[in-house]
């Protein structure tokens, strides 16, 4: 089952979120269809690319002086706080509910972000680009 289609996902246009964005579905859509001990070792890997892809854009953010960076790292705090929550209950066999977080919460969640938070975050990259280009 896909959760989330490649095809319909928002592009940014920066060539390593968009990356990271088909990684992360590609992990979510895998997780879908695999059975309980796949998907605990899918789970860890979403996991991991989900810390480093948030400290990557945590890097940026603060590298470009994001005004919404606040925000915007309180989320990825949020989500990493649920992501690891479950992760616990999923080493304690509770495949059920992780199963169900990710199947029902984070496609919601990711399109949702994809299309505020990182849009913004990436048209505030541009703009921050040219003003640079402009100076030099």
């Amino acid at each position: 089952m896909t959760l989330i289609d490649p095809d319909t996902v928002l592009k940014t246009d920066n060539s390593q979120i968009d990356s990271s964005h088909a990684e992360f579905t590609q992990l979510l859509n895998q997780m879908s269809a695999a059975n309980n001990l796949e998907f605990a070792k899918l789970f860890a890997e979403l996991l991991t690319h989900t810390e480093q892809h948030f400290q990557e854009e945590n890097r940026l953010m603060e590298q470009s002086g994001f005004p919404a960076q606040t925000e915007h790292k309180a989320e990825h705090q949020r989500i990493l706080g649920e992501l690891t929550q479950f992760k616990k209950r999923l080493d304690k066999g509770l495949v059920a509910f992780a199963r169900a977080y990710a199947t029902e919460k984070l496609p919601a969640w990711f399109t949702l972000h994809l299309s505020t938070a990182d849009s913004a975050l990436v048209e505030h990259l541009i703009r921050a680009l040219k003003s640079k280009d402009s100076v030099t």
